[in-house]
């Protein structure tokens, strides 16, 4: 793992970027790439991702016996864990993460939508357990760009009283502008991401990028 110059390493971890990462990136930035490609290579940086963020969920000591009946001083996931996802794209991450963790998992979702009139997020509905405020929340969100409707979630779960320390936001690519607005905004909130991109669009798409997610991973371009 590595970290952007200028944050806490254990508040903004960045994937390694090691030759398997990045081949699988190579696919899903390249506009030539099939729809069944896309999804592939994303289930591979996802797995990734997820067992990274997962990483910071505490385990507690566990001792099991092998077939050789001899015991084994292990560790097992003890935490309550909701996935929020933020709709459409953020719904990406939810078998992932169904297959990465065992214990006591919930599934959660929020739509933020931008108004058209002021390109702010607007918040329109959540569908998330009731107890969520004793668990610990992984946010769900392939791509960061501005930070706003990043931010908008992150505050309606503050406001069902998450302590903003459990909440990790799992990311595939993050726009420096979104990164640093989400760091500065919540200063005990953890991110994880695949990679760093330095640029905005001038429509606020991430640049390089890699296009519009949700349409290359459900095959609706």
């Amino acid at each position: 793992m590595h970290n952007p110059n200028g944050y806490a390493s254990d508040r903004v971890v960045v994937l390694e970027q090691s030759n398997y990462l990045l081949s699988c990136m190579t696919i899903l930035r390249n506009s030539e790439t099939t729809s069944s490609a896309f999804y592939e290579a994303f289930e591979n940086v996802a797995n990734q991702i997820i067992a990274v963020a997962l990483n910071l969920i505490p385990t507690e000591p566990f001792t099991v016996y092998t077939p050789t009946r001899l015991p084994y001083n292990g560790r097992r996931q003890v935490k309550s864990i909701c996935g929020v996802s933020i709709l459409r794209a953020g719904a990406s991450f939810e078998n992932v993460l169904r297959k990465s963790y065992r214990h006591n998992l919930s599934m959660g979702t929020i739509l933020i939508q931008r108004d058209e009139e002021t390109c702010l997020p607007v918040y329109i509905y959540s569908k998330l357990p009731k107890d969520i405020a004793s668990k610990s929340i992984l946010i769900l969100e392939p791509m960061l760009a501005t930070g706003g409707s990043a931010s908008k979630a992150i505050e309606v779960l503050k406001g069902m009283d998450v302590p903003e320390e459990e909440i990790i936001f799992v990311n595939l690519v993050a726009s420096r502008k979104g990164l640093d607005t989400i760091v500065q905004r919540f200063p005990q909130l953890r991110l994880v991401t695949a990679a760093v991109d330095e640029d905005l669009t001038a429509s606020n798409h991430i640049a390089p990028g890699l296009g519009d997610f949700g349409d290359r991973f459900y095959g609706s371009l």
